[in-house]
């Protein structure tokens, strides 16, 4: 794929997504001691960048493959942007889901007309599963990072990015990303390059799950040892797509990793002084450029918020803990 795809993923996209803001304050610069962009993509559809690569993937499909529906698997963001875009076009769709995911986001993909299947992500296998249903019932399965339309969907918050960025009079900036597998954080290194190669991307992981700081720094994929545990969970993946990790390997700098606690600090700080609210795993990246930019060489990051769909105790404690 290449930034044609992208261009055509932004074309597709108009009228139906959001196209949301660049946002910056100077507490938050003081706290980094460097100027910080915040892309919210917390205010998009379904409360996470997902909608994008859902709506680009749905969007391609036959009235045939419409009519018999689609499946996915997600903790919760791609589940919705999955129910939310086949709803859209009358399709219907079937989401396997971990069980451990928050409970917002399990009935908000029922709530958005998902047929809803959980598992144990710790002891099976949801590529099998899903697999395995889409064979039985003649589905279309559309992964959520491994698939070059959801990848060129997610690639237009690059392309928004550059504009923005450009009208905001920056021409150079480290752009921080929350990784899981990857598709975000590719399909944002494709734009940029295209738009803004000054710009140099980071994907961002929390502790514990840093697989794709470890496949960049080893030029190979690696795994993560355990697959649940962690706040963060919209972003817990096995190990980078087989996808994605060529283009994140071509593209991009250095992954960052954050500490659980630097996520909830950043929530809150997202909360006071942007209004916004952050789910766990959206906010690596902005921990990342509030509390390690001594990690990164540029005075300008432009953090992406990709999520804000946290249950209120997980968002209740963050406050209580660092507000």
């Amino acid at each position: 794929m290449n930034i044609d795809d992208i261009r055509a993923a932004d074309t597709c996209l108009e009228g139906y997504v959001r196209r949301t803001p660049l946002l910056n304050s100077p507490f938050l610069d003081d706290i980094a001691g460097k100027r910080i962009f915040v892309k919210p993509e917390c205010l998009q559809h379904t409360g996470s960048f997902k909608f994008r690569g859902a709506w680009n993937a749905i969007s391609k499909l036959s009235e045939a493959q419409r009519r018999q529906g689609v499946i996915a698997f997600s903790s919760g963001n791609h589940a919705q942007g999955i129910a939310m875009a086949a709803a859209t076009v009358g399709a219907p769709s079937v989401i396997v889901m971990p069980s451990d995911a928050p409970r917002q986001k399990i009935d908000n993909t029922r709530a958005l007309g998902g047929e809803v299947v959980l598992y144990d992500r710790a002891s099976e296998d949801r590529d099998q599963i899903g697999a395995q249903i889409a064979s039985d019932r003649g589905l279309t399965l559309i992964k959520p990072f491994d698939n070059y339309d959801v990848i060129a969907g997610q690639g237009t918050v690059g392309l928004e990015i550059a504009r923005q960025a450009k009208a905001a009079g920056v021409d150079a900036a480290a752009v921080l990303v929350p990784c899981g597998g990857g598709g975000l954080t590719a399909g944002i290194a494709l734009a940029l390059d295209a738009d803004a190669p000054d710009f140099r991307v980071h994907p961002v992981e929390p502790e514990g799950f840093d697989d794709v700081a470890r496949s960049l720094a080893s030029g190979q994929i690696e795994r993560n040892a355990r697959l649940s545990g962690s706040i963060c969970d919209a972003i817990i993946t096995p190990s980078p797509g087989e996808l994605t990790f060529p283009i994140l390997k071509r593209l991009c700098g250095p992954g960052l990793v954050v500490r659980e606690d630097d996520c909830q600090r950043a929530m809150v700080a997202a909360f006071n002084r942007l209004k916004i609210v952050v789910e766990p795993g959206a906010a690596v990246a902005l921990a990342a450029a509030l509390f390690h930019a001594d990690q990164i060489d540029s005075d300008t990051v432009i953090a992406v918020v990709s999520g804000g769909n946290v249950d209120g105790p997980v968002f209740a404690d963050a406050l209580t803990r660092f507000a």
